[in-house]
């Protein structure tokens, strides 16, 4: 039978063996640590310096107008969603329904009523109709389409027929 003393000097160095090898685990994670960290503070660094040459570049100038560029675009939908208007930009993006609804209120000339463009459009002038067409217009006056000159009374957009 191995002495108490004897079975304490085993334990004692497995023990130290065992803090040995964490020491070593411990130094290469301190090492792997100071490279990770010296990367991350070249990024954050190269990040600092190009949003400052960026902010330096970014002196107000006057906007260059060029011609507007047409925008291919698939033929859309009924239902399909309004785009932005923006220079460039024409009709054709527009569903059939928002064209036509367009159509009218360029060739109307003076501004009209939801109930006005329902009519024109030959739609029957019932509140359902009416409130449709007035969503539809309306939608086209949030997306630069068309403009309100009062509320409820749509006309053409002036920044279109420039």
């Amino acid at each position: 039978m191995a002495s108490v003393m004897g079975m304490l000097e085993a334990r004692e160095s497995a023990a130290r063996m065992r803090v040995e090898e964490l020491r070593a685990e411990a130094e290469r994670v301190r090492a792997e640590l100071a490279k990770a960290e010296a990367v991350l503070e070249r990024r954050v660094v190269a990040l600092t310096e190009l949003a400052e040459a960026l902010a330096a570049d970014a002196v107000p100038q006057e906007p260059v107008r060029s011609a507007p560029v047409p925008v291919e675009v698939k033929e859309p939908v009924a239902g399909s969603v309004v785009p932005e208007w923006h220079d460039g930009v024409t009709a054709q993006v527009l569903a059939p329904e928002y064209r036509r609804l367009l159509d009218v209120v360029e060739a109307g000339g003076e501004g009209l009523r939801a109930k006005e463009l329902a009519a024109r459009l030959g739609l029957e002038l019932v509140p359902a109709k009416v409130e449709g067409v007035r969503v539809k217009a309306k939608r086209l006056v949030a997306r630069g389409w068309l403009a309100e000159e009062r509320p409820g009374v749509f006309i053409s957009d002036a920044r279109r027929s420039e």
